[in-house]
């Protein structure tokens, strides 16, 4: 069709949380994201979004958007249908930068899908599932608060949730114990260190969890201690995931070659756009691990984007985690998703199949 990309326009936005977020990393009361608009000839754009979070994500926002400006030259003029290229061309330029490139190649996905007149899921290979299910979360809280909000989360027809830990305290354990006791085999449950353990403690904590009917447990070590999680996978009689020790594809081989983990969480922001975590899924498929897909921060363009991911492969499980949205005083989009439910149907609508609000997006803008 030989439609050229005529601009790329990054912007930073700062939405506040309906709740300030208390986390391992620290509190988040507002998130700062990354949007980036691509346009082609004949009026046609697209929009792509990533949404880092410190002491998680290697970038800023701020960093997201300079990177962006700095790979823009390699972009203006490219085949505006041909995402791989436009990859190809990133990399020649810088080495790494997953999440700004990521945000650059939702925008060619969601521009591609608006001018050709099908969903991202079509130009994924198309959808095995026609809805998707997501993970509600519960905090660093109290335990009996804890207990409440999973019993809220049941009630709104949520049929997993994540719990979080803060290193192996007996508070972690009661949260777990109350949630489970709240609410009985309704919730399937799973839990989240964030890196926060020691080796020495990990096992014999995560296995006075094992009461509690644990669907799997969440990167309980530092990310760059492979050797440890293979040592605590032996250890424990729940699977293993591993999330902050996945990057990029070499990451991933070195777990499955070591027998690291039983399970991986990708996010499109921290793998580099759609074709690279399909990529990745599939890799983690053919070894015989499932994977979770989503990130706990974001706007609706970015979980409509793993939303889409999780749609397309029969290895992602249930509780997609791109649950930011419900966290958001704010969004940049006329019609953001609602999640209230704990699942959406699958859109058939062109690209992404959301409109992004320039108002809104003037609002929350924070790099002028």
């Amino acid at each position: 069709m030989g439609m050229r990309v005529t601009a790329v326009e990054p912007v930073v936005v700062g939405i506040p949380l309906k709740v300030p977020a208390r986390g391992v990393h620290g509190t988040i009361a507002t998130q700062r994201s990354a949007l980036v608009r691509v346009a082609a000839g004949e009026g046609i754009e697209g929009w792509g979004n990533v949404d880092p979070v410190g002491g998680y994500s290697t970038m800023s926002a701020d960093d997201v958007t300079a990177t962006i400006r700095h790979l823009t030259p390699a972009l203006l003029g490219a085949d505006a249908l041909n995402p791989q290229r436009a990859l190809r061309a990133m990399d020649a330029v810088v080495e790494g930068k997953a999440e700004a490139k990521a945000a650059v190649e939702m925008a060619l996905l969601d521009l591609a899908g608006r001018a050709l007149g099908v969903p991202v899921t079509t130009l994924l290979g198309g959808r095995v599932r026609d809805e998707v299910h997501f993970n509600a979360w519960i905090g660093t809280v109290p335990p009996a608060q804890a207990a409440r909000e999973a019993t809220e989360w049941v009630a709104r027809g949520f049929r997993s949730a994540k719990i979080k830990l803060a290193g192996a305290t007996e508070e972690g354990l009661a949260r777990v114990a109350a949630v489970r006791a709240a609410v009985g085999d309704r919730l399937a449950l799973r839990v989240d260190f964030n890196e926060s353990l020691t080796l020495a403690e990990a096992v014999p904590f995560i296995r006075r969890l094992a009461p509690y009917a644990l669907t799997l447990v969440e990167q309980p070590i530092p990310r760059s201690q492979l050797a440890g999680l293979v040592e605590i996978r032996r250890g424990i009689g729940i699977p293993l995931m591993a999330d902050e020790s996945v990057t990029d594809p070499a990451s991933l081989i070195d777990i499955i070659r070591r027998g690291a983990a039983d399970l991986v969480k990708v996010k499109v922001m921290k793998q580099g756009g759609f074709l690279r975590t399909r990529a990745m899924i599939e890799c983690a498929a053919a070894a015989g691990l499932r994977v979770v897909i989503g990130h706990g921060f974001g706007l609706t363009p970015s979980t409509l984007a793993e939303a889409a991911l999780a749609a397309v492969s029969e290895a992602v499980i249930d509780g997609c985690e791109a649950v930011g949205p419900l966290k958001m005083a704010g969004d940049v989009v006329a019609e953001p998703v609602r999640l209230d439910r704990g699942t959406i149907a699958v859109t058939d609508a062109p690209g992404l199949g959301v409109t992004v609000d320039p108002d809104a997006v003037k609002r929350y803008r924070v790099d002028r």
